[in-house]
């Protein structure tokens, strides 16, 4: 198991690596400020630092609390964006926008985006989707919904 986003992203097949790197970057790069990068659930996640968050995530309080995670996975690359399954109206909001970015049907469980086709991923609806939420929005989100 790969300890670091490094090791992470070197273990992924050559033909993931591109994808999955600027997956990674877009979110990076739109997240509001206050969120950690980590390795989380053997995935990359980006999350509510423990310093912000103390309590950390009611499932496993030693945890921070997990926000956006991306995988690789059999099939493709997934997003896994806890503000989504929990906020309605977010949804509401992606699935609307989705079609208007991607030729494909939308894959998506409770909180996981599903990306079969590499070359069919929304990049720039990624990135909007990765700016809507604050670590002080997901944290009040987080607590009303618990």
């Amino acid at each position: 198991m790969p300890n670091t986003i490094e090791e992470y992203i070197q273990s992924l097949p050559e033909d993931r690596r591109e994808p999955f790197s600027k997956l990674r970057e877009i979110v990076k790069k739109n997240l509001p400020k206050g969120f950690e990068e980590t390795i989380q659930y053997k995935m990359i996640g980006f999350v509510v630092p423990k310093k912000t968050y103390p309590a950390g995530y009611h499932v496993t309080p030693e945890l921070a609390l997990p926000f956006i995670h991306i995988a690789s996975q059999k099939n493709g690359l997934a997003l896994y964006h806890m503000g989504i399954y929990a906020d309605q109206k977010l949804l509401k909001w992606f699935q609307t926008e989705y079609p208007k970015h991607c030729k494909t049907k939308l894959d998506m469980g409770k909180s996981c985006i599903r990306f079969k086709k590499l070359e069919d991923i929304p990049w720039k609806l990624i990135g909007e989707l990765s700016k809507k939420m604050s670590p002080k929005d997901w944290i009040t989100l987080y607590e009303n919904n618990r």
